[in-house]
């Protein structure tokens, strides 16, 4: 395991997107933004089960990931590493707490219309650069 540097921590206090890369079955990226969180030395992202990423991560756990300070657009952090852990224990919480972040809502507003359960991913970094 990688550290992140103490200096990017803000980068997921604030709004921040991250943009998700993870390995389709034929072996291309798939990439999407995503709300990022950060648990110590991991990185947590919220999904939702059969989602393309999480469809993905069932093959592959490799991810890459890449953050752009929403301030500075030359300051990022870019991570590669591995999803350790994908569960649906807590992610209901964590995403309203991302939702508080990014839309400063209490609850998380599409919660009703999704028909399967939200999976918390758990993320080891192996490799940071920074910029």
């Amino acid at each position: 395991m990688t550290a992140i540097p103490d200096a990017y921590d803000d980068l997921f206090e604030r709004e921040t997107l991250a943009h998700f890369a993870t390995v389709l079955p034929d072996g291309a990226p798939h990439v999407v933004p995503v709300w990022i969180d950060r648990d110590g030395d991991h990185l947590l992202v919220n999904t939702v089960r059969g989602t393309r990423k999480e469809r993905n991560l069932r093959q592959d756990r490799r991810v890459a990931l890449s953050l752009v300070d929403p301030d500075d657009p030359t300051r990022f952090l870019a991570v590669r590493g591995e999803v350790v852990e994908a569960t649906e224990e807590g992610a209901v919480d964590h995403v309203n707490e991302l939702a508080r972040r990014y839309m400063d809502v209490e609850e998380y507003p599409r919660l009703d219309q999704e028909s399967a359960p939200r999976v918390l991913l758990r993320i080891r970094p192996d490799q940071v650069t920074t910029g």
